[in-house]
């Protein structure tokens, strides 16, 4: 009897703000995973001297720049956070680039045959839902855990209720995606639940 391939999978793993999907990214790279942060990426791509840099300077202007000349997250996040409208035009500008290279990623990930997991904070947001992934996976907690963490983070509590409203409802991320992996209690339950729902559904990718 010949034996069966198992295909690998491609996860789009989403959540709320401090939901906790830095962590499942951790745990899936310990599975074996290659992980791509999409937050990374648009970190990367917005660098001195691409396109995006000079589009999003060209709009928000210099003063959004650090004396090396590089786009100051913070500033910049300041601006848009407080500015629903400005927070879409920065959108607009970063989210085609971030497409392009994730699309460029799942296919070489395929081709390999790699479990591969994207993290992706504003996958339902930015359309990225419609991908080719496998499935999506939303990493969930509760309204009070998150503001402890953003608060650890140094966000004060009208900062944190800015990031959290400036995302679609947990809620609805939860009923887009397939499964859910929640965050809720310690760190080696988050590592069991995610490594029982990623294993559910490894198995149903066996040809």
């Amino acid at each position: 009897m010949m034996n069966q391939k198992r295909n690998a999978v491609v996860l789009g793993v989403t959540g709320g703000v401090a939901c906790g999907k830095s962590e499942v990214g951790r745990i899936l790279r310990e599975m074996g995973f290659s992980v791509c942060d999409a937050d990374g990426l648009a970190h990367d791509l917005m660098k001195k001297g691409s396109s995006v840099y000079q589009q999003v300077v060209n709009h928000f202007g210099m003063d959004i720049l650090s004396d090396d000349g590089e786009i100051s997250r913070s500033i910049l996040g300041k601006i848009v956070f407080e500015n629903p409208a400005e927070l879409t035009v920065l959108n607009g500008l970063v989210h085609p680039a971030v497409r392009k290279n994730l699309e460029d990623w799942i296919e070489n990930v395929r081709l390999q045959n790699t479990d591969a997991a994207a993290l992706v904070p504003l996958l339902f947001e930015s359309g990225m839902n419609t991908m080719n992934w496998d499935a999506i996976v939303c990493v969930s907690s509760s309204e009070d855990l998150v503001s402890r963490r953003l608060e650890k983070r140094g966000f004060n509590r009208a900062e944190a209720k800015l990031r959290v409203e400036s995302q679609m409802l947990l809620a609805e991320k939860e009923q887009g995606s397939n499964s859910v992996i929640p965050n809720v209690g310690t760190l080696k339950e988050l590592e069991e639940s995610t490594r029982k729902i990623v294993n559910r559904i490894k198995a149903k990718r066996v040809l």
